[in-house]
């Protein structure tokens, strides 16, 4: 059996709607589904959540659910005739109180009406994912006038980004507010924070999500100059469960040319705080009309998987392309091959390091004992989860499988690199001094060991106590009593 410890995280949207889609992207490996809070009403997440939740069940696997938030999007209007095409030197205004609907060649409403007080002439304004960019002229009022330095058309309600940051927005809007009490109603296991600038935002998210009833983690979408700060990023790592690394809109505030190197040191900083990370935007965007990727991208999900990301994110691939499931088989055959290489297994995570808890010195010291020993799985008796993300952030060739009671855990772990979720029922488990063995048949049931395998165990002496890992075993299959 094959261990693909890159996970694949894939929206969903019309596409997968269609008959049969869902089904395929899933039994082509897709880990964890993304519903964005961009598009759609709430009864058609909703609805694609339960449909998610009833192939895992029908499978008897997990899939995770991430809700992502739309954040405080900053827009144009529409146009009259629904687009345009701009031409270098062009004068092009922005107006905050221009109708909605009355765009033309000559200017455009947008929605963040106070974006004429956050600009200054020889500010660049970047339009489209950077397809446009504007130069500030002047401010006028309401009015921002500006000239084209990059031409091309200019659709409906394209995004708009300050090169550099530095704009006020908000991260959390009223919708943002209400689709939290949306995701609560899902149990998803994770909601993305949209554009945030400091660890505040990722506070506020936690605190609604609570008052909501949700249990779901924080996932801090990096998309803004300001967050890539020293001593901000590292504070908003520490208050999330994990980040992405959101290519689109940060790249079009930083340069693309700084990119490669933010990619590197966003999932670098996250890996070395214990938290899961994700390369998101473009990775196989050809794949949207064409049924087979360009080199460039192949390159592009490979390096990501070198680099250590967790997961790696297909967006309209999935949710609005020709060929969703194609994407998907495209994307883990890219991962494998990727994870063949050698330094994808090397690891000094933590090497010269005091450990202050027990539980994550086991954690750590199994996965070591693992690679040094020739094992063939991990298998963690965990009920938060915990101890299975800490042996994820060691590179490794061994498959560790998070074992639990939990359905919320199992599900949780969908997104941790190397991790795999398998259900320890309360039957099997019911005999706390013969649980060995019954991880050693689940194992087996699952066709992940046989006789001879060697398989570390940790855990607690005390059943799926949260925080009390503090026992590793070493199993041979097969031989006398675990």
């Amino acid at each position: 059996m094959i261990f693909r410890r890159t996970k694949i995280l894939a929206t969903l949207g019309p596409a997968t709607d269609k008959p049969g889609v869902l089904d395929g992207i899933l039994d082509a490996g897709v880990n964890v589904v993304r519903i964005n809070f961009s598009h759609g009403e709430a009864s058609e997440h909703l609805s694609r959540v339960a449909a998610v939740r009833a192939y895992a069940k029908k499978n008897n696997t997990y899939i995770g659910i991430l809700m992502d938030l739309q954040g405080p999007k900053i827009r144009i209007s529409s146009f009259k005739d629904g687009k345009i095409q701009l031409n270098e030197g062009d004068s092009f205004t922005l107006d905050a109180e221009m109708d909605a609907e009355a765009g033309d060649q000559h200017s455009i409403g947008i929605s963040y009406k106070t974006l004429p007080n956050e600009v200054k002439p020889d500010n660049l304004l970047v339009l489209d994912d950077g397809k446009i960019v504007l130069k500030v002229t002047s401010v006028d009022g309401a009015k921002i006038h500006t000239v084209v330095i990059q031409a091309g058309p200019l659709s409906n309600k394209k995004g708009i980004n300050l090169k550099g940051g530095g704009l006020s927005a908000s991260a959390l809007t009223e919708k943002d507010k209400k689709d939290i009490l949306v995701a609560a109603e899902a149990d998803a296991d994770y909601v993305a924070l949209s554009f945030p600038v400091h660890a505040d935002d990722v506070r506020e998210t936690k605190k609604l999500l609570a008052a909501a009833g949700s249990r779901a983690g924080v996932i801090s979408k990096i998309e803004r100059a300001e967050a890539l700060v020293e001593g901000v990023i590292e504070e908003i790592i520490e208050e999330s469960a994990g980040v992405m690394v959101a290519r689109g809109d940060l790249g079009v505030e930083i340069g693309d040319p700084q990119l490669p190197a933010q990619q590197k040191r966003l999932i670098q900083m996250a890996r070395s705080q214990n938290k899961v990370v994700i390369t998101a935007t473009q990775m196989l965007e050809s794949m949207i009309s064409n049924p087979i990727p360009t080199r460039a991208e192949v390159f592009d999900v490979a390096n990501a998987v070198l680099d250590g990301t967790d997961a790696v994110m297909l967006s309209a691939e999935t949710a609005a392309g020709d060929y969703p499931v194609n994407a998907v088989k495209t994307m883990v055959e890219v991962c494998i091959e990727a994870e063949k290489n050698p330094t994808a297994a090397v690891s000094r995570h933590r090497l010269n390091e005091e450990f202050k808890d027990i539980d994550e010195t086991i954690a750590l010291s199994a996965m070591y004992a693992a690679n040094h020993l020739g094992v063939k799985v991990v298998a963690s008796l965990t009920d938060s989860g915990k101890t299975a993300l800490w042996m994820s952030r060691i590179s490794s060739n061994i498959a560790i499988f998070a074992m639990s009671e939990n359905d919320r855990t199992l599900s949780t772990v969908t997104l941790y690199r190397g991790v795999y979720p398998c259900s320890m029922g309360k039957q099997s488990a019911s005999d706390w001094d013969k649980v060995n063995e019954a991880v050693v048949d689940a194992l087996i049931e699952n066709e992940v060991v046989e006789n001879g395998d060697l398989v570390v165990l940790t855990k607690g002496m005390h059943k799926f106590s949260t925080g009390g890992t503090n026992l590793m075993k070493i199993l041979r299959v097969g031989e006398g009593d675990y």
